[in-house]
């Protein structure tokens, strides 16, 4: 059984940045299934389950605007003689950049005031570990989102911008320039990490290989609602 929660986020900016864009950042028109698992996940997670993001409802017009940002153009390295496993493994060390070295300046194209809802579910990954485990998650989430407690502070697309949120027991409904259907276009469901020995890869916990693929998926909105399909559908 799918235990579902409808939440309500906003904020004056939100960034849904295309991963087609590698020099400046333009923004989505609306916000993606895994921006909107992200703010769920920073309220509550657990390792046994995972959300499932079923609908985006996008409650206020879609407005844009242009912002520049200060961005450096390197990191701190992993390794070598001044690298974070060095001073790690040694108890101290020099771990530091300086920024007016490595500073660049990025023109952004970024959503304005912008109100979101999402509806979801819980899905629990062992579901015959424990009696009823959707709705003791369901429960938790419930209470915590009520008293706007998170993990870490809840964002729209980019940590720059923070969102409010409020757990509600219905969806406003869109404003009327979002009435009818509108064609959004692709757009990036989730990351799907699929077991490889090619590619980008990334080691997981457990040892195994995983490339981390980009699912997309054709977007359309009607009367301001996105309806999400199961990542399996989804397009690499």
């Amino acid at each position: 059984m799918a235990y579902g929660i409808k939440l309500e986020v906003w904020g004056d900016f939100a960034a849904f940045n295309r991963p087609e864009m590698k020099v400046e950042r333009v923004s989505y028109d609306v916000m993606t299934p895994s921006a909107a698992r992200g703010i769920l996940e920073a309220i509550y997670w657990k390792p046994e389950m995972r959300w499932i993001v079923d609908e985006i409802h996008v409650l206020r017009p879609i407005a844009f605007t242009h912002i520049r940002r200060n961005e450096i153009s390197s990191k701190i390295p992993i390794s070598g003689p001044r690298g974070v496993k060095k001073a790690m493994k040694n108890g101290s060390g020099v771990i530091e950049i300086d920024v007016m070295d490595v500073r660049q300046q990025r023109a952004d194209m970024v959503l304005r005031d912008v109100h979101y809802g999402i509806s979801a579910h819980i899905e629990v990954l062992d579901p015959g570990s424990e009696k009823s485990p959707e709705a003791k998650h369901l429960d938790i989430f419930k209470r915590r989102a009520s008293r706007g407690q998170y993990y870490h502070h809840p964002y729209l697309g980019v940590r720059e911008f923070p969102a409010s949120f409020r757990l509600v027991e219905e969806i406003q409904s869109a404003p009327e320039e979002l009435q009818g259907e509108h064609d959004l276009g692709y757009l990036l469901h989730d990351i799907e990490y699929i077991e490889h020995d090619e590619g980008t890869i990334i080691e997981s916990h457990g040892g195994k290989r995983l490339q981390a693929t980009p699912r997309f998926f054709r977007a359309t909105m009607k009367n301001g609602i996105i309806q999400v399909p199961p990542l399996s559908q989804s397009r690499a």
